[in-house]
Parts: structure tokens; C-alpha cells; sequence
């Protein structure tokens, strides 16, 4: 359990709040390139409690306050010109570095403009998301992370808004032995739906991963200290010989990276819109084979209402709990999108968990270290000691690689090295992570 100042340090991400300014020197995701309208890019973001308009530019994206300084008109409604917004209440026109370039109702004469610059943030975009940089001083590299490595055709982007603070979101992807539980079944429904991966089996098995990890609900958990942030194993014994062996990863601070089928993995932020709620964003990417994306999004967006992507099933319909398909048909009564069965376990615990009266187990261990990190970074970054998994160069994003994640057999004796060395060789078999892949990374 925490105390309930850590739990509010921990949930709080406003503007001036510790955790808040720890998050926004990170590069965070805003929006998904797919989703900004064509005919007219320009989009209200709303992130980490700051109201803000994402634009295209004639090279890029802008990012800038929402509200006008003139009167706090809104800017989402505003006509992109020149690469800029032009407010439609008296033509006051912005450039995504926020600064004021025209007022055309003042005297030609006059310098106010030059006094008018509103909130900005410069943006990138990488694989299907627009990033964008909120904190202080200038934007620092991105890694070279797969997500971000990987050929735009060997990847997919979406998004899904949940009804909850970050934390729950993230505390549900990097607990390893839920999968046992919460998923389990998944991946029976004949039809081609999200989650068939579940119904892959696990190489020299014959058996299903929804099953192998449903019957050996018990595995062993290990964390250790990674580069990226944290690397977490879940290793459940086959048989006295075999170990399945899978590691996820958290990607500090608001990101985790996990094995999803032969070949893929994803990696997914989730990220603040308020201390209430928040989007999840995901990179999703395939060793082996080009991604079908209309495919994949066709899937995703048959759940989801827009232009939030908000869940068809949510708080407000019981996330399409019946009980009677819990009785003869599922695990959870809510259908086999494994999105919706993490949705309600976090949404469930309401708006903000109240983490004083939890009790945690040994099964735990991923989200007591990712705790304990989140806390001891919040107190060095305030101190001014920097910020942990963040390079401060070129040079040195270029040896931030991976995050490993992998779903595998492996011998009893010796697996730590095994799954480590399928894993290299996966890559040197891979179309385009062949190149990227590290000896200093295998040797870690």
C-alpha cells in the first residue's frame, strides 16, 4: 500500500505538479497522424490537464495554447494560413513557436504583437503518432527504440480513451501473472478479431498461450534494472526441463513494451488528459511481416465511438458484463477483446485507486518497483539530479535499443542465456531489426 501523499504524487500531472513535470521531459504522445482530419488538420488536445491545438504546418506539426491571448477565444476554430492559425475573432495569427505574427485591427505602427507569445510545444512525428515535448529546455533525442526504428510498413498505430488516472493503466501492463486470469480463453472465437494472437500456440508446445499461461497460473516473478527503465520476467515451469519464459518491459516513466504473437510487440504510453482520464497510445510492430493496417484498424475502430475512441463497452453499459456468458461461454462475461478486459480491471477501481488500502503480494513485484522508481525519480529531478532512461545525446539515444520483449521456451538450466540468444537471432532474421541489433544489448 502507499501513502496517500505518494498516491497523490503519483496520479498528479497538471502543470507545477512533481510528477507532472518529471512526465513533460519526456517526449509524450497527443494524437495519432490517422486521426487528424485531411481536409482541414487541426485538432483540440487536451494533456496533462492543459488545453492545447494541434496543427499542420506547412513541414511538421504545431502545437500551441488553445485559447487566444487576446480575449481566450478559442483557437481549434481557427483557419490555418501562412502555416499558422489565425483566430476568426479578430485575426490575431500564430505561429507554432506560440508567438503572435499578426494583429491586423492595431495601428501599422505598433509593436504589441511583438509582446504576445502563447504556450507551444514542438512536435515530431514517429510511426503513426505525433510526439510532443512540454518540458523545459530543449527536446532531448528520441531512442532508438524498435517502436521507433521499425519501417513505417511494419507497424500499426491507434489509441483508446479509459476512464481512469495513468497509473491504472500502466500498472496493468507491466503485472505479468494477470494474464493468466483476466485473458485466459482468449483467442477461441473463430472469427478474425483482435486477440487471435492469444490463440497462437507457444513453439514446441502445441499448446495455445491463453491456455499454457491459464493452466500455469503461478510464475515466477523477477524484475531487474534496465537501461529502458525496468525488465520484467514471468517465468512459469512447463515441465522440469522447460520454462515458458516471457519479459515485458516498462519504458519509463509512462510506457511498456510486450510480446504479442510470433514475430510482434507493441509499445504503449499511457498518458494523462487529466488526473481522471487518459488515452492510451500504441505502436504496434512486426518482426517478420509487413503490417496489414486497414485490416487493424478496421478491427479497433469496430469497438470504439468517435472522434474520442472512446470503447463501445465502458463504465456506462457495465462494459457488457453477462452473466450468463460468464456461465457458459467466457472468463469475464465481457466478450474476448482482451482491450476491454484491461479496461474494466482499471476503470473498475475507480477515477483514482486508492492505493492506502491495497495489499500487495510478491506477484506484485513489477508495480512496487515501477513505484519506487516513479517516487525516488520525482525527488532526484526535483533536486536537479536529471532524469533516469533519458539521453542527453545523439550518440548516446543510439545505445538505447530494444526494449527485449519476448514470449519463448526455454531449457530449465540456462534459460536466462537461451531466450537472449533467440531473441538475436530473431532479429538477424528480421527484414529490418537485423541491423539495429546490439551486442551490448544481447550481453546485458
Amino acid at each position: 500500500m502507499l501513502k496517500r501523499e505518494d498516491n497523490e504524487k503519483l496520479t498528479q500531472t497538471g502543470p507545477g505538479t512533481p510528477l507532472g513535470n518529471l512526465m513533460r521531459s519526456y517526449w509524450q504522445p497527443v494524437a495519432l497522424v490517422s486521426e487528424m482530419p485531411k481536409e482541414r488538420p487541426v485538432k483540440p488536445v487536451r494533456i496533462m490537464s492543459e488545453d492545447l491545438v494541434l496543427f499542420k504546418r506547412i513541414n511538421g506539426w504545431g502545437l500551441i495554447s488553445r485559447y487566444c491571448a487576446h480575449r481566450g477565444v478559442d483557437l481549434s476554430y481557427g483557419r490555418l494560413e501562412d502555416g499558422g492559425l489565425r483566430c476568426l475573432y479578430h485575426g490575431w495569427l500564430y505561429n507554432d513557436s506560440g508567438r503572435c505574427i499578426e494583429q491586423p485591427a492595431e495601428p501599422p505602427h505598433s509593436q504589441f504583437l511583438d509582446k504576445v507569445r502563447i504556450s507551444n510545444y514542438p512536435c515530431v512525428e514517429k510511426n503513426g503518432l505525433i510526439f510532443a515535448y512540454m518540458g523545459a529546455g530543449d527536446p532531448p533525442p528520441f531512442p532508438d527504440y524498435d517502436c521507433f526504428t521499425a519501417p513505417d510498413e511494419y507497424t500499426f498505430a491507434f489509441k483508446g480513451l479509459w476512464d481512469c488516472n495513468w497509473l491504472q493503466g500502466l500498472e496493468g501492463g507491466i503485472d505479468p501473472s494477470h494474464v493468466s486470469f483476466l485473458h485466459r480463453f482468449v483467442g477461441e472465437d473463430p472469427r478474425d478479431v483482435y486477440g487471435q494472437q492469444f490463440s497462437e500456440e507457444v513453439e514446441g508446445t502445441g499448446t495455445k498461450l491463453s491456455k499454457l499461461v491459464g493452466d500455469h497460473y503461478r510464475p515466477d516473478i523477477e524484475v531487474e534494472s534496465a537501461e529502458h527503465g525496468l525488465r520484467v520476467f514471468a517465468i512459469r515451469q512447463l515441465t522440469e526441463e522447460l520454462k515458458h519464459v516471457r519479459v515485458t518491459n516498462l519504458m519509463f516513466p509512462n510506457a511498456f513494451v510486450v510480446p504479442f504473437g510470433n514475430g510482434k510487440v507493441f509499445t504503449q504510453w499511457h498518458v494523462p488528459i487529466d488526473d481522471e482520464t487518459h488515452y492510451w497510445y500504441m505502436i504496434w510492430y512486426d518482426f517478420a511481416e509487413k503490417t496489414d493496417k486497414e485490416t487493424l484498424l478496421q478491427q479497433r475502430l469496430e469497438g470504439v465511438s468517435l472522434p474520442d475512441y472512446r470503447p463501445l463497452r465502458n463504465r456506462d453499459n457495465n462494459w457488457g458484463f453477462d452473466a450468463q456468458e460468464q456461465n457458459e461461454l467466457t472468463y469475464t462475461g465481457m466478450g474476448l477483446d482482451i482491450n476491454v478486459h484491461d479496461q474494466w480491471a482499471v476503470e473498475s477501481m475507480g477515477a483514482i485507486q486508492d492505493r492506502t488500502v491495497e495489499r500487495l503480494g510478491i506477484s506484485d513485484r513489477a508495480v512496487t518497483a515501477n513505484r519506487r522508481l516513479l517516487l525516488k525519480s520525482i525527488e532526484s529531478f526535483e533536486a536537479g539530479n536529471g532524469l533516469p532512461s533519458h539521453p542527453i545525446s545523439e550518440e548516446e539515444a543510439a545505445t538505447f535499443v530494444g526494449p527485449y520483449a519476448v514470449d519463448t521456451i526455454a531449457p530449465t538450466e540456462g534459460w536466462q542465456e537461451v531466450w537472449l540468444q533467440k531473441e538475436a537471432e530473431r532479429r538477424a532474421q528480421s527484414p529490418w531489426a537485423g541491423a539495429a541489433t546490439r551486442e551490448a544489448e544481447i550481453d546485458a
